[in-house]
Parts: structure tokens; sequence; C-alpha cells
């Protein structure tokens, strides 16, 4: 029986869901094609990391009366590129979550979400915002807008994009993005840390009390939303904790300090070059911020110096909900450290691999470019499902060495021969490449 999460069973279920999409087309309007023709298209776009791709199978079903967005991704026809517009920009990028969290429920079923436990006996789900557009000239309603110190204003798109990290695990699994845009009512403009807090009353109750550890830069070690992740939703965070951020925090621990109360233990690591001193400090229970009603959290450092030379190669300090002892300090910094994966693994390979993330795919008069940057991550996402999971495509990208070149072997492949199916298109491939499938 095929897995609900090949890439098959995963398009024929998006088709399915997508055809539901709420059309706000009037009844006279022209409607040869279906919501979920344009969704479908647009993410084949994206999967494939082709912008070409439709236009080759407008091609290819003219010669053969067959094309690929059709087997592939199920789409029934494949509108032009203003009639994808036309139809994805009415929408809501907030349609598009359940199928982040239908993919990831099944892996929850299947026990591979375990993959990304860590050794807290928690998720680990990174939290930063990211931008990915920006012009002087395109703007649309859901664009934010700065002014430089020349007097240009400018349009831009920024989200909050959680991730799944984990230590020692390069694979980050994308969760539904949160858009940091304009607010109705409100004079401000919106920021990271209000899309954070949104993000996390949307999708919160899709997490058991005390099964995820937040993670997060300095920005978010707020008493605000400290308190709401941790009295509120009941779930634990790591957050870096700067100095220059938290004066009343630093005040407590010199003093602590001073007095000696500050627990520290130090090991030696041999990192295959050099021998380095990681010294590790935490204190208990100290107060966030200054004032009665202050949080109090737990408070750890991470210095790493080079033995030999006395230079510091790492320094860092974060606040936790979660106990802090000699024994578990150091899994706190190791998942605390992994925050980095979603600038690396996520937000840089959104922008540098295939992605095009920064790019205007389309801006439209209402959601338009959100909806595609979704689009764009539950790509993502479905590329590291495949990865994880899947043995043809494991097999593949194994065989053919850099991602480039397995991405650029589809694209070949699909702009000259229609597959019936992924399935057969991955036989193709690995019969082409002579790679053995394993004995079952």
């Amino acid at each position: 029986m095929e897995s609900s999460l090949s890439l098959q069973a995963l398009m024929q279920r998006f088709s399915k869901r997508w055809s539901s999409l709420p059309d706000h087309r009037k009844p006279n309007n022209n409607q040869s094609y279906t919501l979920a023709d344009g969704a479908l298209s647009a993410f084949g776009v994206f999967f494939m990391q082709s912008p070409s791709f439709l236009a080759h199978q407008r091609q290819l079903e003219r010669n053969k009366g067959r094309n690929n967005a059709r087997s592939l991704f199920q789409a029934t026809k494949i509108p032009s590129d203003t009639q994808i517009r036309n139809l994805l920009d009415p929408l809501s990028h907030a349609e598009f979550a359940v199928d982040f969290w239908y993919v990831l429920d099944e892996m929850r079923q299947q026990q591979q979400l375990l993959r990304f436990r860590n050794a807290l006996d928690t998720y680990a789900i990174a939290l930063d915002g990211v931008h990915f557009f920006s012009s002087e000239k395109i703007s649309c309603p859901q664009c934010l807008t700065r002014t430089d110190r020349v007097g240009v204003e400018h349009f831009y798109h920024s989200a909050v994009t959680p991730v799944f990290v984990k230590p020692k695990t390069a694979e980050v699994l994308p969760l539904p993005p949160e858009f940091i845009v304009p607010q109705d009512g409100q004079e401000k403009q919106d920021c990271e840390r209000n899309a954070s807090k949104r993000w996390l009353e949307q999708h919160h109750e899709h997490f058991p009390a005390h099964s995820v550890t937040y993670l997060g830069d300095d920005l978010y070690a707020n008493q605000p939303l400290c308190q709401l992740l941790s009295e509120t939703y009941q779930q634990f965070f790591i957050f870096v904790c700067k100095p220059e951020s938290y004066a009343g925090l630093y005040q407590w621990l010199d003093f602590l300090e001073k007095n000696g109360a500050l627990e520290t233990l130090t090991q030696r690591h041999w990192n295959g070059k050099r021998t380095e001193l990681w010294r590790y400090r935490f204190a208990l229970q100290v107060p966030l911020r200054n004032g009665n009603d202050a949080l109090l959290v737990n408070w750890f450092e991470l210095v790493i110096t080079d033995e030999k030379t006395g230079k510091i190669l790492y320094h860092n300090s974060f606040v936790t909900n979660h106990p802090v002892t000699a024994a578990n300090v150091m899994t706190l910094a190791e998942v605390g450290r992994t925050r980095w994966k979603i600038e690396n693994e996520n937000n840089n390979t959104l922008k540098t691999k295939g992605y095009h993330f920064e790019h205007n795919f389309g801006h439209g008069s209402h959601d338009l470019a959100n909806v595609l940057a979704t689009l764009n991550i539950l790509a993502f996402l479905l590329h590291t499902v495949q990865e994880l999971l899947t043995p043809a495509y494991q097999r593949l990208r194994q065989a053919l060495g850099a991602r480039k070149t397995f991405f650029n072997d589809l694209r070949a492949l699909t702009r000259y021969m229609v597959f019936d199916s992924w399935n057969d298109l991955f036989l193709f491939m690995e019969e082409g490449l002579e790679i053995a499938p394993a004995p079952p």
C-alpha cells in the first residue's frame, strides 16, 4: 500500500482539498479554471523550482495531449501565469495552514515525527522573522513600509517562519508561516513579536502541554511572551538573553556572581584540531526584568575558549523555564544553540537553494504574495519529507550527489516526457542511473 506521505498521495490529497477553496469569482466570470488548478499549478512551479515548468507542460499538452502538471501535480487544466495570480489573489494564505498540519500529523501517526524529539523529551520549534520581498515601486495592501536615510520609501514583506529543529539533525520541518502585515485598526506597524503571538494563538492546540521547547533570539526573551508560553500554553522556552537588552536581569546576576552564587561547570573538548574549554554558568529563579511582577526564569551561559590561546570562540546566554542543573545544562545549551538552524537550514535554503523566496512571483491587490510564499514553503516541507521517508527519492539524491543536479534532471525529464506518476518518474531515473532498489 502506498504511503500517505508519498508525493503521489500527497498531491492527490491536496487536489481534493483545494477543490473546496473559497471561490470569490462572480457567477458571470469566466470560470474555465478552478481555484485548485491555480493552486496546484503554482505549487508545481515551486516544487520543481522552475519558472518555466508550466510553459513546458502547455507545450507537452499541445504535442502529446498529456502533461506532467496533470499526472504529477493533479492540475486538470493549466491556467496562464496571469490567470493563476487572479485565481489566488483573493485567497488568504491561512487557507493552506491545514495542509502543513496534515503532513505533520501523518508523520506523527507513523511515528516519524519522533526523529525530531530531543534529549529534553520535547520537540524544539525555532521562531524567527525573515524578509522575502523589497521594492521601491511595487506594493500591495499587505506590504510593510520603511523610509531610508535619504527619504526613499521601501515596500517589503516579512514573515515568522517556525520550524521543527533538532541538534545534530540536518533537516528542519517547516510549519505554517505567520505574516507580518498591517493590522486593521492599528496605527503602529505590525512586528515580529505580535506575529509570533498570533501564530501561537492559532496553532498551539496542535501540541500537548509540556511537549514543545520554543527557541528564539534576544527579541523573544520578553516577559509577555515568556509568560504566555509558560502559563497560558504550558510549554517550554529557551531564548537568547543579552546583557544590553535585559539590564535588570544582569544586575541580579552581577550580584550573584560577586557573592559566589552562580553555579559553574567546566569541560574540556577536543575538536580534532585543538582543545576547547566549555564553561557553563547558571542561576535559578532570577527576575527577567525589574519590578515586583517580574517573571522568574532560569538563566544559563556557555563560553567556549581555545585552551591554548584563551581566545573566546563562542559566548551566549539564555533564559528558560526548564529546570537547570549541572546534569542537564549541557543539553539545554545544545538545544538552545539549535535556534540557528532556522536561519541556516530554513531561511537561507529558501533564499539560496532554488526556491527564490525573495523573488516577486506576484503581488496582486489582496494576499497574493503571501499565498505564493506559503505554497513555496509547503513545497520545501514536501521535499524534506521525501528526503526523510521515500527510499527512491533518497537513492536518487545520493546517486546524483549535488542537490542542483537532482533538480536539473527533474526539470529536463519533465520538459520532454510525460510520466504517469511520481513512482514512474523515479523508477525511470533509477533505471537510467542503474540504481538497484533496496531489497524488500
